[in-house]
């Protein structure tokens, strides 16, 4: 027989897109149009309601870049009609291959009830069915016109440098009749076609379907498709009706809309974007039995709660009923790489604890699709926080190196062990197509030893969800020859499937890097350093506010601690504080962070003067978790003296800097070119070499500019040696320093080099005044130390990773993250750098002509991409660091404390006496605060630091009843604990890195510590 096959899918082809789907609605008639244009920012729902419109006709131009407008739709229905589904048809100008990107609107009743979002791929509003003739119908949309952001420099990206340009013209407006029967005959067809497109040539299953499309096409009338589609759906009714054969892969097909809190758009759009895709969903859910949606986020659950009261009404209803599925049990799908430890955890408390006081749901899995790399400490907070599995998919991405597994299990810092999957369909916005479908089957690297997967199905951010067209195809996936079986599921029942099914999964160890996005670690410093300064102020607002309500009855801000942390959180979403959104975002992030800090000031400086007596005195509050100068970590009491600090000119120019423990050496260019570290009698930098030395690169990545660094920057350097003035002074604390000001390009730098009293680090104030575009500025460090690995920290602990490049795997590493120290070591010395706000390093390593090692750490200060910001970080920049010879890892994380929390404030006139004393300092104190529910009980969280085992006896400053184990939402945890009664207090026996959260009920006499 001759092959026509090409012939046949040709022919679908064009039948199709220029017969058959038009014929879903064979009678229309127009819409009547009308518009009222707001003022400014979106107006409440009756005050769109109630503004006066004037008329607009289709083809139109409307909408200025952030502006909403509301349309007034209104016509009648035939009566030739009556009996019909009639849908309108609502074109606000949509381009259907951006989904997502562009113009959304929602449709309301005249009441103000909403209907449903309007989409690229969603434009139908279902108005009777059937209906009645002579009715008069009549809907109003809210129309907002976000500009389409070009990935390319624009300054559309921040309201005002917008414009008001009209953004779009509308398209059709019509009233119009639905034929279902054409609609099914179109998903019949597509899903036969689009499996047909996957199948190998050879297999006869292929030419089965070939032949029925024939036969169907052949049925079709295309002068009168309406009366003929019945006849056509018969002629497949066959080839839809074969089984899968049993080995077939398995799909979940979750409906999912993935919603960024922030991008391409301000937060205030998100909330309407949320409010729109809900609408879909829960319309959509209320049509189709089978369907199961999930949404993640409860920030964004939140964000309808407040703004949209009536769509989260069908919100609750529908996951009472157990089809809308709260999900990750995260505040907001964040970024994992550089919140720090507490905030980490706190995205889970808040995430979960809001699903369980609004719908008594309790997620067991964190879904992060989209995150860029995920923390080798996040597997023991996932843990922690009571849930036991993770979802993501961006893995993916990588540039080099292609993940090995889909579903295994991945093991953290301390060995906390999380089940893992990663669609293989390898998007978070599955549509159904057959191509993604069998892609996932093809991909799934677990075969043979796993059958499922699943697929995130639904148009994200404002593409409005999943829709009717991908739940008919996945209704005729659910058991069809040549294709995966496709069913909905929940996201807790795929993974309980799949564990069971799994039951020896490979494992995993450490961190999962992404091999790209390397630039969100240092994009936006200004949105990096409020939120670090943000968690620090936090953590210190916690401790006196719980020590001042136990030791002077004074008043828990519960409500405030609550409310901005959220807000923290909410900042710390993937594409904020990563920085790689829009120009108003990251404005408002700075604003916000602004508000925070000096909110959380006002009840530090309350709390501690409420502890203190007067507000002037000897006594220094010490936030950190390690004695002071001895102040006890968590107390108040007088600083001790350190050795005085000496400055003398240096011969050959420059100046000498010493404080007894450390001498430091810097040239007639401010370059530093010997730390010694006089108790160890050892050199720090490497011979010949020089520190403190900025440099210059190019940086114009190949795509996404505020997202990557690709290695070929590294081609060309620029040292920025010469200086502008270099000059030495002492203060008033007796500390030394190095005043040095250069200038390059259209920006400037000043640093101050200084050795303070009794401290066994350089300190290193870098000022920045940054006017650079598409350029990347680094601060070397070469080190005489010779290192295999390094340390970095992570959330609860650290990781190390390797000074060489032996695999693709290290040398895909090549910019990697790192919290508040990185630490270098030699059996018997190593050498620290703290930061107070940066994130992204990079380390080398060269052998020197005496056959020693160079091993070069730079620390990635500032980048200046111009998208989706073309302004991005312009402006004045503060940077802090302190580069420590002879630490310890135990040094470095003390460092890492004392450089991210408050310096100093004037004394007061009382000692204050911690609430907790541990003798153990790799012991360290993550959290001390009030219990969240009010009880008064007092928290305590800790981790082993060090890497190694511990036990440490917890000294209780306060009188208590009783102690327990708790889990991060504060729970008992069953089994056994590392905690046990001693004495007055808890000796604590920890693993490496082991996380633990003790809860104290206090006495009534606030005397008595009695277990």
């Amino acid at each position: 027989m001759h092959d026509d096959r090409r012939l046949v899918e040709n022919r679908l082809g064009r039948v199709l897109a220029e017969r058959i789907t038009p014929a879903i609605y064979p009678e229309a008639v127009p819409l009547k149009a009308s518009i009222w244009v707001a003022p400014d920012e979106p107006v409440p729902v009756a005050e769109g309601l109630a503004a006066p419109r004037t008329p607009i006709e289709s083809g139109a131009r409307w909408g200025a870049p952030w502006g909403t407008s509301w349309l007034t739709v209104e016509a009648t229905v035939p009566d030739a009609w009556a009996g019909k589904t009639v849908e309108a048809i609502i074109d606000l100008g949509f381009d259907q291959n951006m989904t997502g990107f562009q113009c959304e609107g929602l449709v309301y009743r005249s009441d103000g009830s909403p209907v449903k979002g309007l989409h690229p791929r969603n434009q139908w509003v279902r108005v009777a069915s059937p209906a009645v003739g002579g009715e008069h119908v009549v809907l109003h949309v809210e129309a907002a016109s976000n500009p389409i952001i070009p990935f390319s420099p624009t300054m559309l990206g921040d309201k005002s440098t917008a414009g008001d340009e009209p953004q779009y013209r509308l398209g059709r407006m019509d009233l119009a009749v639905f034929d279902e029967e054409v609609w099914l005959l179109v998903q019949d067809l597509e899903v036969l076609g689009e499996l047909m497109h996957e199948m190998p040539e050879d297999p006869a299953r292929r030419y089965d379907i070939v032949r029925a499309i024939e036969r169907a096409l052949d049925a079709v009338d295309l002068q009168n498709v309406n009366s003929t589609a019945a006849a056509a759906r018969a002629c497949l009714v066959d080839v839809l009706a074969a089984p899968a054969v049993a080995s077939a892969h398995k799909i979940s097909a979750v409906g999912h809309a993935h919603i960024d809190t922030a991008w391409l758009w301000p937060l205030r759009e998100t909330v309407r974007k949320v409010a729109r895709t809900t609408a879909n969903m829960t319309a959509l859910l209320a049509e189709e039995p089978e369907f199961i949606f999930a949404m993640s986020q409860a920030a964004q659950y939140d964000f309808i709660k407040r703004h949209r009261p009536e769509i989260y009404a069908k919100v609750k209803s529908a996951v009472s009923q157990g089809r809308f599925v709260p999900t990750g049990g995260m505040w907001v799908e964040s970024d994992t790489n550089m919140p720090g430890s507490e905030a980490m955890a706190r995205q889970f408390v808040h995430g979960k604890r809001f699903f369980l006081e609004e719908f008594g749901v309790e997620s067991q899995e964190a879904w992060l699709p989209d995150t860029f790399g995920f923390a080798a400490g996040l597997p023991q907070i996932i843990k922690a926080a009571g849930c036991k599995w993770l979802l993501t998919q961006k893995i993916s991405w990588s540039q080099i190196n292609q993940f090995p597994h889909h579903t295994f299990l991945w093991e953290g810092i301390d060995g906390s062990r999380i089940f893992t999957h990663f669609p293989p369909v390898d998007t978070y916005n599955c549509s159904m197509q057959g191509r993604e479908i069998a892609h996932a089957a093809r991909n799934f690297k677990d075969k043979g030893r796993a059958s499922m997967s699943l697929a995130p199905t639904g148009w994200g951010d404002g593409g409005g969800g999943t829709t009717r067209e991908m739940v008919a195809k996945a209704a005729r996936m659910r058991n069809l020859e040549g294709s995966p079986k496709v069913v909905w599921d929940k996201p807790a029942d795929f993974f309980a499937k799949a564990e069971a099914e799994y039951r020896n999964p490979p494992v995993w160890v450490g961190e999962l890097y992404l091999e790209l996005h390397r630039g969100t670690l240092t994009s936006q410093a200004k949105t990096k350093q409020g939120n670090r300064r943000s968690e620090h102020l936090l953590r210190e607002a916690e401790l006196w506010a719980a020590t001042a309500a136990v030791r002077k009855d004074g008043e828990y801000p519960y409500a405030a601690l609550d409310r901005i942390w959220k807000t923290v959180l909410l900042y710390q979403f993937h594409d904020i504080l990563p920085g790689s959104s829009i120009a108003w975002v990251h404005r408002d992030a700075e604003r916000t962070y602004a508000a925070v800090a000096q909110e959380l000031t006002t009840i530090i400086e309350r709390a501690q003067w409420a502890l203190g007596g007067e507000r002037t005195g000897p006594n220094i509050f010490n936030p950190a978790p390690h004695t002071w100068r001895s102040v006890p970590a968590g107390g108040a009491a007088a600083v001790a003296a350190g050795h005085p600090c000496s400055v003398a000119e240096r011969a050959g120019g420059g100046f000498v800097l010493d404080n007894g423990l450390l001498r430091v050496e810097v040239d007639a260019h401010g370059l530093v070119v010997s730390v010694f570290d006089l108790e160890a009698r050892r050199e720090t930098l490497a011979p010949g070499s020089v520190a403190n030395l900025l440099q210059l690169h190019p940086d114009f990545p190949n795509a996404w500019d505020a997202w990557d660094v690709d290695l070929f920057y590294r081609n060309q350097a620029t040292d920025l040696t010469e200086a502008d003035f270099v000059a030495a002074e002492t203060d008033s604390q007796g500390s030394a320093m190095v005043l040095v000001g250069r200038s390059f390009g259209s920006s400037k730098v000043e640093q101050s080099l200084v050795v303070r009293a009794g401290a066994r680090g350089l300190d290193i104030n870098t000022n920045v005044d940054w006017h650079e575009t598409e350029k990347f500025l680094k601060l070397a460090f070469p080190l005489d130390i010779h290192a295999d690995r390094y340390a970095c920290e992570t959330q609860f602990g650290h990781l190390f990773r390797p000074t060489h490049t032996n695999t693709s795997w290290e040398y895909a590493k090549f910019e990697a993250g790192n919290h508040r120290f990185v630490h270098f070591a030699e059996p018997g010395w190593g050498v620290a750098l703290v930061n107070d706000s940066t994130y992204g390093h990079d380390v080398t390593r060269t052998v020197r002509a005496d056959g020693a090692t160079t091993t070069t750490l730079r620390v990635s200060l500032l980048r200046a991409p111009r998208f989706p910001d073309p302004e991005t970080d312009h402006g004045a920049h503060h940077f802090r660091h302190s580069l420590i010879p002879g630490a310890s890892i135990g040094d470095a994380v003390c460092a890492g404390y004392r450089i991210n929390l408050t310096p100093a404030r004037p004394g007061v006139a009382e000692a204050v006496e911690p609430l907790f004393t541990i003798d153990n300092d790799a012991v360290v104190t993550s959290a001390v605060k009030l219990a969240d529910d009010g009880s008064g009980d007092v928290v305590l969280r800790v981790y082993e630091a060090h890497g190694g085992r511990a036990s440490a006896l917890v000294a209780v400053g306060f009188g208590f009843t009783g102690f327990q184990v708790c889990d991060l939402l504060e729970r008992p945890l069953p089994g056994d604990t590392p905690a046990s009664p001693e004495g007055t207090g808890v000796r604590l026996r920890l693993r490496p890195f082991q996380l633990v959260t003790l809860r104290f009920a206090r006495s009534h006499d606030r005397t008595s510590s009695q277990i």
